[in-house]
């Protein structure tokens, strides 16, 4: 089973909603790429507390002390290419006594504003445009705020979000009616921290002003928001790509099953067309996300199928406005001309994603029309073959990358990197699945793949590395630190004494039950045949890690347990003795370096804390005085394997370093 990244749109708003509670929150399963990492970056500037996005989705904890208590910024806050944070961010600061300014990169400042901040302006919000006309950077300068009743031109979940964040903050009630219903995230999460917001069919006024429409009204709550405990579910907008995949044979005759993908009725319309185009499609689930998010989650099977065409149109757009790339793809292989109409709103994503369709499926071949607010596409089975250009939108991307991994086609995607933004790791895994090396659930399949080892001095990123790497390869990545954190819980339920856990051997440890099961892309800790869950990062566990694992008894019932796991190879793990002791054999070993500041930045960005020069240097202090402690132990000291690849980061983007790393290894594959 594959599972795609968390939710692009919910993750923004887990992390925007969490800055405004009063408390730690606790989220997981948010999307690590560039757009979230922009919003969680603005937060912090604003004086929320928020670790760095892990990879792996697992939880971070958010602390605030409410929405009265973010300051005004010091510097401008880049949202970088991520309209959501931008839009948002209006909203949410138009009813707080601050002042911000807001811009972004070359893209995201070329977007329209003014359908955000000319209803703020309407409840008393204060903007001072300082580039361009209806452009980024703007300043905002919040305050206090009057009710709103407005009738949207467009159906838009950014629009409406904003002015739902504005009456939330600015304590004041808000009414929006929109043409159609656009997604519900933001009201759904409002509902779960005990807000009153109230959907359905209706108006603005008792005159009938803007009948017809979906009208979504909030009255101001009183108190501070509670803190969250949200598990973000799959992104279904990165789903639809390797869903196409499978439609359209790329997979092989199995197909694919994707677990865990968030169906919520307002983003999933896409199901709805590819029933009328011919089905191939499996709902599975579809219930209530676990840690009641209010999200229904599900798996999707999908299997080849002959497509037919369809018209696309009304208020099915605001459902599938994401997924309008990856259909024009799925069009341009099917029987018929398909015709999609009502998607103006596309002009102003990312790119003009109407114009970049247009253009690109010209340049393959394939026979299109535009329209002021659509395309038409007549489907073909000849190969395609050409160069794509991304205009730096990630969706357009990934969609003619599915296009280009299909047998018989070849096409070249420019910037194919601004995937980043939503779905780290896609190229990998496309690649995996045109090679057949994955089999319909998502295993690996084949030979027998490399053991990788990636070592290094603490703060060097081992962990985020070594994930990053496996999830490129389409390995497993075994988490060490996971392990001796699973043993160290076991020791503090146990009924030996803290003081005497120094004194016990090998034997009286084997008494532990401590299993790795694989699950997904990694492996799960089982403690008495039970997953001990968040007990694994408890404060208890914490404290007293560190010592367990100087244990000579500890190290020793654990290595037998990791290399049991890596016996079938394609793995990837990490740690500070990988590959000199527990792997002395390891295919590949990766030790990692990188300048002592650098590495105090890293680690203080990674925990969400202050990167002021005297608070690196503090923590490079620090960091010196660990390297002497780990390079002097009795047991396991750090050591450079001597057949490693030595990899200095100082100076890499992360995303470097992980391809470089990839590169490594499939040298030693091929």
């Amino acid at each position: 089973m594959i599972r795609v990244p968390g939710d692009k749109s919910i993750t923004h708003r887990a992390l925007l909603l969490a800055g405004l509670a009063e408390g730690e929150s606790r989220l997981s399963g948010l999307l690590p790429g560039e757009d979230c990492r922009s919003t969680a970056a603005c937060l912090r500037a604003l004086g929320v507390e928020i670790p760095e996005l892990p990879l792996d989705g697992s939880e971070i904890r958010v602390r605030s002390r409410g929405a009265g208590a973010l300051r005004s910024p010091s510097i401008p806050l880049d949202c970088g290419n991520s309209g959501t944070t931008a839009r948002l961010l209006l909203g949410l600061l138009a009813g707080l006594p601050v002042t911000a300014i807001l811009t972004g990169d070359a893209s995201l400042r070329s977007r329209p504003m003014r359908r955000v901040t000319d209803p703020l302006t309407r409840m008393g919000a204060r903007f001072r445009e300082d580039g361009e006309p209806d452009r980024l950077p703007i300043q905002v300068t919040g305050g206090p705020l009057g009710s709103l009743a407005y009738i949207s031109p467009v159906a838009s979940a950014q629009v409406k979000s904003a002015l739902l964040l504005a009456g939330l903050t600015g304590g004041v009630p808000v009414t929006v009616v929109e043409p159609h219903a656009s997604r519900d995230h933001t009201e759904r999460m409002l509902r779960l921290l005990g807000v009153s917001v109230e959907a359905g069919p209706g108006s603005v006024g008792e005159d009938g002003e803007g009948a017809g429409g979906w009208r979504v009204s909030l009255k101001p709550t009183s108190g501070p928001l509670p803190p969250l405990e949200f598990q973000v579910p799959g992104d279904f907008s990165s789903a639809a790509f390797l869903a196409a995949f499978a439609l359209l044979g790329g997979a092989g005759r199995e197909g694919l099953r994707l677990g865990g993908v968030g169906l919520n009725p307002t983003r999933s319309t896409l199901l709805q067309v590819l029933g009328r185009m011919g089905g191939g499609v499996e709902v599975i689930g579809a219930g209530e996300e676990e840690k009641g998010t209010g999200e229904p989650v599900g798996d999707l099977v999908l299997r080849p199928v002959a497509l037919h065409a369809t018209e696309v149109g009304g208020e099915e757009i605001p459902g599938l406005i994401d997924e309008i790339p990856i259909l024009a793809v799925l069009a341009a292989r099917a029987k018929g001309v398909t015709r999609i109409r009502d998607a103006g709103e596309l002009r102003v994503k990312e790119s003009d994603r109407i114009a970049a369709l247009v253009v690109n499926l010209r340049a393959l071949g394939v026979e299109v029309e535009e329209f002021d607010d659509g395309l038409a596409v007549r489907g073909t089975d000849a190969p395609l073959c050409g160069q794509v250009r991304t205009f730096h939108d990630h969706r357009i991307a990934m969609a003619f990358g599915v296009l280009g991994a299909l047998p018989g086609n070849d096409i070249q995607v420019e910037d194919p990197q601004v995937v980043e933004v939503s779905y780290p790791g896609f190229w990998a895994l496309l690649a995996e699945l045109a090679s057949g090396s994955r089999t319909s659930n998502g295993e690996k399949k084949g030979g027998r793949q490399p053991v990788v080892t990636v070592d290094g001095p603490a703060g060097s990123g081992k962990s985020s590395t070594a994930l990053a790497v496996a999830r490129a390869l389409g390995f497993r990545h075994l988490d060490s630190g996971a392990l001796y954190r699973g043993l160290t819980l076991a020791l503090f339920r146990s009924p030996v004494p803290e003081a005497n856990w120094d004194d016990l051997s090998e034997s009286d440890l084997s008494a532990f039950s401590i299993e790795l099961e694989p699950r997904g892309d990694g492996f799960g800790i089982l403690l008495e045949g039970e997953d001990p869950g968040e007990a694994l990062r408890s404060r208890e566990v914490t404290r007293r890690v560190s010592r367990a694992a100087r244990i000579p008894a500890v190290r020793a019932r654990l290595l037998e347990l990791q290399r049991e796991a890596a016996r079938e190879g394609g793995v990837v793990t990490d740690g500070r003795d990988m590959g000199t002791v527990v792997f002395p054999d390891a295919e590949v070993k990766i030790f990692l370096v990188a300048d002592l500041e650098e590495r105090a930045r890293r680690r203080l960005l990674q925990e969400g804390r202050d990167t002021s020069p005297e608070a690196v240097a503090e923590e490079a202090k620090r960091l010196r005085e660990r390297d002497r402690t780990d390079e002097e132990r009795e047991v396991s000291p750090l050591r450079e394997p001597a057949d490693a690849h030595v990899l200095d980061t100082t100076h890499l983007s992360f995303p470097e370093q992980v391809d470089r790393i990839v590169g490594w290894v499939r040298e030693h594959i091929d």
